[in-house]
């Protein structure tokens, strides 16, 4: 990891170096062009000044011109006052006209020089001042387009300054979060090697540990164990087995799933028959009409014991489901209840054999109906293939049931390798029976939608149908999760459950599991007689003080909950109170408003018969005058006895309404109506509203729900990546401490040879010195002698 972190580092240095150095060449080439904008600069600032300059020599040329048109003038008048006096003097001779003719001649010739001078200079001017608006004009456009040029260049150089400083920055943060994250993962190495160490110690403390218990196992089979029984088959078959508890547990837990399958399936097994068996009744003819066909009376009569057969199901597999204990042995061998489920299965698989027959020459009594079209035999006959296949398939389960069923008859009739054959057989059958009530669903679908728009259906055969396509999507889905169970299951149902001597086979005999029982039950009993019961660890002072809290805790609690519960009631009675007096107002407001355009009523009476008019009244109202106080005494005594006059109570969800009908009143009732109307109106409209705010917070909660989930999804993606670097820190860790401990190995050769050799350097030395010493020796005792001679 690290080597990729500076790998990754160098190379961002490198791009870095690659873009500081173009960053350096395009600054070279923005100075150059500033420079060459200044050159372009100081040569327009020449040409203005020789524009200047020529502007000048036009002006004084034209002052010349000026000077020299005054002159002409000048001479053009001499030459008419030389003329005129040329005429006066005629007589006087022919010499002054000639000189006069000369002069003129002179002043013509240098008039002609001067006009031909000016003409001359015209045109200079005029091609001059032409080049330079040329000149100017293509010193401006090459300076627009320099400006431009460098303005570019500036965005330019300003766009990868912007650039670079973002790399350099991002570098930057790059830099110190690789060093962060370096450091942290040396922190982390760090960790590892000291929980390897750690590890290691622990392995090393296990391994003397098992090492130790393993001689002393050993030490101990050798003394007390006379032989090994494992060895044998025949002693082997003595041994108990031993009693395993999660798969009595597991086959329990899938026994009761089953068996709520197996009752869903009974279920829609029983809806599908039944209404099979109406509609036979009902279709192609109504037996409430006309008699139907002795076919399908018999076809009928079978139909109608379909319960019979299908009830047992449920109640094998119940039985079942209850001889699976957590003190029982669970395998094939020992379930006994499982040949009766396959009796009952099988049973009912012969039922559908017995009525395919009649159901097949039912739906084709269908196709000989005068009023089947080709599509609706097209489908019958569809259906016949769905019927044949179902029940082929009900054979089959039947037939892979009873197999499985054998071993618990006789022990040797299904062989352990051929079960797990048998299971995963039994799974493919349940997923072709899925499909083949999945297709006949789907025939019936459409076979309902083409009779649906045959003229002569009834309405009590379209709502058999419906029923009769409910049953097929109950049953359907019901197949589809018995499949998906067994197949999610298959594992376990092939895997082999545990039970058995160890070291021999894994078939379990009968009387093998009651041994291994009786042997669980004596184990439970021992341990429970050896459990002594646990002091009391509670002081009885700090008990009661604990008992006293709890109480008062609980009568608050109680309180506090039934003050609740009080307010609650007292809310819900105050909002009916609410509500019941709101409808009291508006009703007398409607009454008051009723009363009032009586009164007004009455006054326009009143008025009418002051003023002597004729009255209009209605005959029901109408009273004589003078029997008008025994008509209001006959009133008052009526009134109790009248039953609209009493005062009744109208319960509704929004409260309790009492009211007292009279006949004043009595035409108040369609605006009464029209008043709650408009009262649960408002309140379904509130109510509306209430529920689009919930639908918004609803969605909210989902959006939130699922960013959530994104950045879970992301920070377990980091939690794998940061677990795959551990792991790789961990084998660097494991490679380094392996290296290590080779190094460590090899230096402690190196030492032991050092130290062996040094050992045979200091014999040596030690030897040779001796011979010194022994040699000394002899060389005095010569001289000895030598000095005695």
């Amino acid at each position: 990891m690290a080597a990729d972190l500076q790998a990754k580092y160098s190379k961002l240095a490198q791009e870095y170096s690659k873009l500081r150095a173009q960053n350096q060449v395009l600054k070279k080439g923005v100075v150059d062009e500033q420079a060459n904008s200044a050159l372009l600069k100081d040569q327009l600032k020449q040409r203005d000044q020789s524009l200047r300059k020529v502007e000048q020599e036009m002006d004084s040329l034209s002052f010349r011109n000026q000077q020299l048109a005054k002159r002409v003038e000048l001479l053009q008048e001499e030459l008419v006052t030389s003329e005129a006096k040329s005429k006066k003097g005629k007589s006087k001779g022919d010499s002054p006209s000639q000189q006069g003719l000369q002069t003129q001649s002179v002043f013509d010739e240098d008039l002609q020089k001067k006009i031909q001078e000016n003409e001359r200079l015209h045109i200079q001017f005029y091609e001059a001042g032409e080049q330079h608006r040329h000149q100017e004009g293509q010193m401006r456009a090459r300076l627009e387009e320099l400006e431009s040029q460098s303005a570019q260049h500036q965005a330019v150089v300003d766009g990868l300054n912007a650039r670079y400083t973002e790399a350099v920055e991002r570098l930057q943060t790059d830099k110190a979060r690789m060093e962060t994250k370096s450091q942290t993962l040396e922190h982390e190495s760090k960790e590892c090697r000291m929980r390897a160490e750690e590890c290691q110690q622990q392995l090393r403390r296990c391994q003397a540990e098992l090492s130790r218990q393993l001689k002393q196992s050993s030490s101990v089979i050798q003394e007390k164990v006379p032989f090994n029984d494992t060895k044998l088959s025949d002693f082997n078959s003595l041994n108990v087995p031993a009693h395993n508890r999660r798969h009595q547990l597991k086959a329990r837990d899938l026994a009761g799933q089953a068996l709520a399958f197996v009752q869903d399936l009974v279920a829609a097994l029983l809806n599908f028959h039944s209404y099979t068996e109406q509609r036979v009744h009902i279709y192609p003819r109504d037996s409430s009409i006309e008699p139907i066909s002795p076919l399908n009376q018999k076809f009928s009569q079978y139909l109608h014991e379909n319960a019979a057969y299908v009830r047992p199901l449920e109640d094998g597999l119940l039985q079942l489901q209850q001889s699976i204990t957590e003190d029982t042995v669970t395998v094939l061998e020992t379930v006994g209840k499982l040949k009766l489920f396959a009796d009952h299965f099988s049973a009912y698989s012969h039922f559908l054999q017995k009525i395919l027959p009649y159901q097949l020459k039912s739906l084709e009594e269908e196709c000989n109906a005068p009023f089947c079209t080709a599509a609706l035999t097209a489908k019958n006959r569809e259906l016949q293939c769905d019927v044949t296949c179902i029940t082929t398939q009900f054979d089959k389960l039947s037939n892979y049931i009873n197999l499985l069923a054998l071993p618990s008859v006789r022990q040797d009739a299904l062989p352990q390798t051929s079960m797990s054959a048998v299971f995963t057989q039994l799974a493919a059958c349940l997923h072709s029976l899925q499909d083949a009530v999945k297709e006949m669903s789907k025939h019936y679908s459409q076979k309902a939608s083409l009779e649906g728009e045959l003229s002569n259906v009834t309405e009590k055969l379209r709502t058999t149908t419906e029923c009769l396509l409910g049953s097929l999507v109950s049953l359907t889905n019901c197949t589809s999760k018995i499949a998906t169970f067994f197949s999610n299951n298959l594992d376990f149902f092939t895997s082999s459950p545990g039970y058995g001597p160890r070291g021999g086979p894994t078939t379990l005999d009968p009387l093998q599991a009651e041994s291994m029982l009786a042997n669980k039950k004596k184990a439970a009993s021992y341990l429970h007689a050896i459990q002594k019961p646990r002091p009391q660890s509670v002081p009885y002072k700090e008990a009661l003080a604990n008992r006293r809290v709890l109480t008062s805790s609980t009568e608050s609690r109680e309180g506090l909950t039934q003050q609740v519960h009080q307010s609650q009631e007292k809310i819900a009675r105050l909002e009916q109170e609410k509500e019941h007096w709101l409808l009291e107002a508006q009703l007398g407001k409607v009454r008051l408003e009723k009363e009032s355009q009586r009164i007004g009523e009455l006054e326009a009476q009143l008025a009418a018969a002051a003023r002597g008019a004729p009255v209009s009244v209605a005959p029901a109202t109408a009273v004589p005058p003078a029997d008008a106080s025994a008509y209001d005494q006959d009133n008052a005594e009526a009134a109790p006895k009248c039953p609209g006059t009493e005062p009744t109570t109208s319960t509704s969800l929004v409260g309790m309404l009492s009211t007292t009908f009279s006949a004043e009143n009595v035409g108040d009732e369609d605006s009464r109506e029209q008043l709650i109307k408009d009262h649960y109106m408002a309140r379904v409209g509130e109510l509306t509203s209430q529920l689009q705010v919930s639908d918004s917070k609803a969605v909210h909660f989902h959006a939130e729900c699922r960013a959530l989930a994104k950045r879970l999804a992301l920070a377990e993606k980091s939690r794998e990546a940061l677990s795959e670097e551990v792991k790789v820190a961990n084998q660097n860790v494991t490679r380094l401490q392996d290296d290590l401990t080779t190094t460590k190995r090899s230096y402690e050769d190196q030492l032991s040879m050092m130290s062996d050799h040094l050992c045979s350097m200091n014999e040596t030395l030690s030897r040779q010195r001796e011979e010194i010493d022994t040699l000394k020796l002899g060389s005095k005792a010569n001289a000895k002698k030598n000095k005695g001679r």
